[in-house]
């Protein structure tokens, strides 16, 4: 059995070629939902990452990660398919190494490739997961602008 414990509800009108997750598919203690506006997806005791919850604290008891991925302009309905009391937790300051473009909506200044997300997350709580990045194309640059995540 794997440490990992994550879920990713994920919006299936994204694209899996641009997806920064699609090389965690198939992973051993990773699970992926499809979106549907009818889902109930159980979400109970996962800390779920948002950006305007309170920092995820470094070696936060260990739980199961729940992540919305998603445009920045469908989050809330996605988040609202999420049912159960959640850990919301944002991350702290991180730069991204994901050359992000929209044409529709801005992106947040502080914004991660949803990879990048998940990865920071794990480390924080304490499960740091290099397997994660493997398949990621900007992982090293990532690494390098977030020292902090490699010790």
């Amino acid at each position: 059995m794997s440490e990992r414990d994550i879920l990713i509800l994920r919006d299936p009108r994204e694209s899996w070629r641009r997806c920064s997750l699609a090389p965690l598919r198939g992973m051993e203690g990773v699970r992926f939902v499809s979106y549907r506006p009818e889902l109930e997806l159980e979400g109970e005791g996962r800390i779920l990452l948002e950006p305007d919850a309170p920092v995820l604290e470094v070696g936060e008891a260990p739980r199961g990660i729940l992540l919305l991925d998603s445009s920045w302009r469908r989050l809330p309905k996605l988040r609202a398919r999420v049912r159960g009391a959640v850990v919301p937790r944002s991350l702290p300051p991180l730069l991204t190494a994901y050359p992000r473009k929209s044409r529709t909506f801005p992106d947040p200044a502080a914004g991660l490739a949803s990879i990048e997300a998940l990865y920071a997350a794990c480390c924080l709580v304490g499960r740091r997961d290099p397997e994660l990045l493997e398949g990621y194309l900007f992982a090293n640059g990532f690494l390098e602008a977030n020292p902090q995540l490699t010790s």
